[in-house]
């Protein structure tokens, strides 16, 4: 069996799938230098709700990019390649590259992520879609590493409510159930290991409790080109939620 046919293998079987050194270290020196062109050239450009901080009055503490490669050639490029390529063997099918994110939990200050399944979000019939993360810095406990629920996506979608975590709006409403603790998975990573989950996989990650570790990734979402979005919901949250965190003075 070939490494694509394991990733496969372990991604249909379980919801997700862990590569290591999906870009290596060369790649990963020329990511880091466009991310830091990219922070400096596009940030001040962008709209309030493409880019979130931890407290929206210290640039130190930002927090999520959205949609990246709509506003650069070079990250437009990335999602095009590897990554696109990869998503097409998991999904069975061409997919449709749909947003390239930059994540981060700055140290101490980086929050918990509820757990949650990405279908949720997304509004789509089927949920034929995915998410990549691709670690740029070592994750592991202290700095909030990805934990997935094991088997998750085949048991259809959870009830979810309203959060106040900025970026991740919906969570889980009855998450812990004992086969929730039994099945957890803790993903360690070193910069360029890349994790994949189906969207209806549940996942969380805890706070950075690191008082000097970032915990950095990249996240790419891809969507199979069988997969019907209902847009006017989607546009309907979308708006929504906006509306209320610029009234709560978030973006």
């Amino acid at each position: 069996m070939d490494e694509n046919s394991e990733a496969i293998a372990s991604y249909q079987r379980d919801g997700f799938v862990s590569i290591p050194a999906f870009f290596n270290s060369e790649e990963l020196v020329t990511i880091e230098f466009e991310l830091a062109r990219f922070k400096r050239e596009h940030i001040p450009t962008l709209e309030s709700s493409e880019v979130f901080y931890e407290d929206i009055d210290h640039p130190e503490s930002l927090k999520q990019i959205q949609r990246m490669q709509q506003h650069d050639p070079f990250f437009s490029g990335l999602m095009n390649g590897k990554p696109q390529r990869l998503a097409e063997r998991l999904l069975g099918e061409n997919v449709v590259p749909k947003n390239l994110q930059y994540f981060n939990k700055p140290p101490l200050l980086g929050r918990a992520t509820p757990p949650h399944q990405d279908g949720y979000y997304f509004m789509l019939e089927p949920c034929n879609a995915l998410t990549m993360w691709m670690a740029l810095d070592v994750v592991d406990e202290e700095n909030g590493c990805v934990r997935y629920v094991r088997g998750s996506h085949e048991n259809g979608m959870r009830p979810h409510n309203r959060t106040q975590t900025l970026g991740f709006s919906q969570g889980i409403a009855d998450f812990g159930t004992v086969e929730d603790s039994a099945n957890e998975v803790v993903c360690r990573a070193h910069p360029g290991d890349l994790l994949v989950h189906q969207a209806m996989t549940i996942h969380r990650a805890e706070a950075n409790s690191s008082p000097t570790r970032s915990r950095r990734a990249l996240g790419f979402i891809f969507y199979g080109e069988s997969a019907r979005e209902d847009a006017e919901a989607y546009q309907a949250y979308k708006q929504k939620l906006e509306t209320e965190l610029t009234a709560a003075g978030k973006i």
